[in-house]
């Protein structure tokens, strides 16, 4: 029996991650990660790619390796299952023996010195009392981390060979999950310290001598640095922003003085890296694909674009590129950019996908409220012939996130059952300039949800066999809450799962780990007495639902908290409502990701499930005869 699209699909994939180059441009690492049901957990293995010698060898049960600036050794981090422990181990490559450096419990950053004697070690400090968690600032709780009781931030400089402390610096704030707390300057470090009013929009930034003091080189700027060749900073953001919203530029921070990288950049970059000679590698967010560009002249040069995804890049110091991309039919994979020749490295999905077979995405564009949208489908990968198909209707997270050309897996999986699958950027994605992003605030669920449903006739109008009596809607996050707030504001969805979803906006603002800032911006000021949190809230609309609704939350959502689905749940069976939800024990926001093989094999289940009863059989939805199954498997 062959290969087919299932809710354990994903477990034949093979996952890659954490690219690195070495300076020199000899060695390139990666992870490998697998998932496995039997062990209900994820295997990693670093890789290490010898270019010039096309030998690639394999260290099972580590991850965050680190080439030297030499390419002569490594540093990988091995966790262990129980204590949750890691070991940072350094590796002479020549043998692949190793020794081991030091031990934290909490390991979140590990990086290189370029003189290659000295090692960033980033990890956290907490109160750690046995019986309870105290806080004295904002806020209490966060998405991964759960209660921060005081979290700190604490980079440590290593001696390699000595294996000792050299140094240590205290951030005086938690480590913000997708940031970088510190990156080398040379054999200085520089390190931006979150500022509690608003952590996302405002940092100090200091360069600290090892061994000596830290110097402040910004002051509540909305600047972050992300990279150094020793002689310029790399920095995204602003000067100073008013809007979370705003977009991301690149500025250069060189003997005390800030410029702009390039003039008049149109679109948000994603992310960036210097080489030794000042060039600068952005990534940039442009309607749905995210090229790879050259900083040159005051202006940008495409290096590598089309409709794809680059989601992570290294560059040595001769300018040689490692990158990760991806694109609607393919897993991301390992390629080599060396002068302007683009060489693909691996295909661990190949065979895999051709086996499975998968279905590309088609693009349309059209008008709504005088705004030109992209949209994308997906056509059904079997459905009898000459029946109409049902239609799935999926919206990202953000508001400010971005539909493109990157592999989803619920997108072919829903495909693959005889779905039409439907997407948009409605007004607030990423992927435009700054107004398009911003057009959202204080108006979430107005204009853009108008622009999703423009999108969605759109599409009626262009493909003719589709039965729109069967459209169901689902996202994550601001998917969730606009699956909430879809079927309370229209009837063209029967059947909707909404995960980790907002149904009342002043709970989210004083309950979310970010909604002292982010709910303010993009509902209003002023919560308590602003009557947005209110009437955008989809709970007090629950009356107008006729849609089945599904609600899937994870416990640990610390972002989007349990209480926005129970709520809204408890208020629609109230009513009467054909409602259910799924509450999974464990995982945070992005569980859909971070959750274990098990419970996102369950999670996949369940919406195939509702979607096929509601949409497809017109069936009641018997959790229990989908649970039923999971036993059967063994799983």
């Amino acid at each position: 029996m062959g290969l087919e699209w299932d809710e354990k699909t994903f477990t034949k994939f093979t996952y890659l991650s954490d690219l690195r180059i070495s300076r020199d441009g000899s060695i390139i690492t990666y992870t490998l990660t697998k998932a496995s049901l039997e062990k209900d957990k994820y295997e990693s293995t670093v890789v290490i790619e010898y270019l010039g010698e096309g030998v690639r060898k394999y260290i099972d049960n580590a991850s965050m390796a680190r080439p030297s600036p030499n390419g002569r050794e490594l540093l990988v981090a091995r966790t262990d299952e129980k204590s949750h422990k890691s070991t940072i181990l350094l590796y002479e490559l020549g043998t692949l023996t190793y020794r081991k450096l030091r031990e934290y419990e909490n390991l979140a950053g590990l990086e290189w010195s370029p003189n290659g004697r000295l090692v960033m070690a980033v990890t956290t400090r907490r109160r750690g009392d046995e019986h309870l968690f105290f806080e004295d600032r904002t806020p209490v709780w966060f998405d991964s981390k759960g209660f921060l009781d005081g979290e700190k931030g604490v980079i440590h400089v290593l001696d390699k060979d000595s294996a000792e402390i050299l140094d240590e610096v205290t951030i005086n704030y938690f480590l913000m999950p997708y940031f970088k707390p510190a990156v080398w300057h040379g054999e200085e470090l520089v390190y931006a310290v979150p500022l509690e009013e608003n952590p996302y929009k405002l940092f100090d930034a200091y360069i600290h001598e090892v061994g000596g003091k830290s110097e402040k080189i910004l002051d509540r700027a909305s600047l972050m640095p992300i990279h150094s060749n020793g002689k310029e900073i790399l920095m995204l953001g602003k000067p100073r922003k008013k809007f979370l919203s705003e977009h991301e530029f690149p500025y250069i921070w060189r003997d005390g003085e800030l410029k702009p990288l390039v003039e008049g950049i149109k679109y948000e970059v994603a992310s960036g890296a210097l080489d030794a000679g000042g060039n600068a590698y952005l990534t940039l967010m442009e309607e749905g694909n995210v090229p790879l560009y050259k900083a040159v002249n005051g202006g940008l040069k495409e290096l590598v674009r089309g409709n794809l995804t680059v989601t992570e890049f290294d560059v040595s110091d001769s300018g040689k590129v490692a990158l990760l991309m991806e694109t609607d039919t393919k897993l991301a994979e390992v390629h080599v950019l060396d002068g302007s020749e683009l060489k693909q490295l691996t295909d661990y999905n190949g065979p895999v996908l051709k086996a499975l077979g998968t279905q590309p995405m088609n693009h349309f564009r059209y008008d709504s409220l005088g705004l030109s949208i992209d949209g994308w489908f997906i056509k059904p990968g079997k459905r009898a012939e000459g029946s109409k198909a049902p239609v799935i209707v999926f919206v990202h997270g953000g508001p400010k996130g971005m539909y493109g050309y990157r592999f989803r897996y619920e997108f072919q999986l829903m495909a693959s059952r005889g779905y039409y699958v439907v997407f948009v950027n409605p007004r607030g994605s990423a992927g435009y300039d700054e107004e398009f992003a911003l057009k959202v605030l204080n108006r979430t669920g107005l204009e853009d949800f108008q622009d999703i449903l423009n999108g969605v006739k759109e599409f009626l109008k262009l493909v003719d066999d589709t039965d729109p009596e069967k459209i169901g809607i689902t996202g994550i996050s601001y998917g969730g809450f606009m699956t909430n707030w879809a079927v309370t504001q229209s009837d063209l969805f029967k059947a909707g799962v909404s995960e980790n979803g907002i149904s009342y906006w002043l709970t989210s603002y004083a309950f979310s780990d970010i909604g002292l800032w982010f709910d303010k911006e993009v509902i209003g000021n002023d919560p308590l007495h602003n009557e947005n949190y209110r009437r955008l809230s989809p709970l007090f609309h629950a009356d107008r639902v006729k849609a089945s609704l599904l609600l899937i939350h994870s416990l640990e959502d610390y972002r989007c908290p349990l209480d926005q689905s129970v709520m809204f749940y408890h208020v629609l069976k109230a009513l009467g409502k054909d409602a259910y939800i799924a509450v999974f024990k464990k995982g945070p926001h992005g569980h859909s990701i971070k959750g274990t093989p098990k419970h996102r094999m369950k999670r996949y289940k369940l919406i195939m499930e509702f979607f096929d009863r509601k949409l497809v059989r017109n069936e009641k939805f018997d959790v229990d005869e989908v649970l039923k199954s999971f036993k059967k498997s063994n799983f």
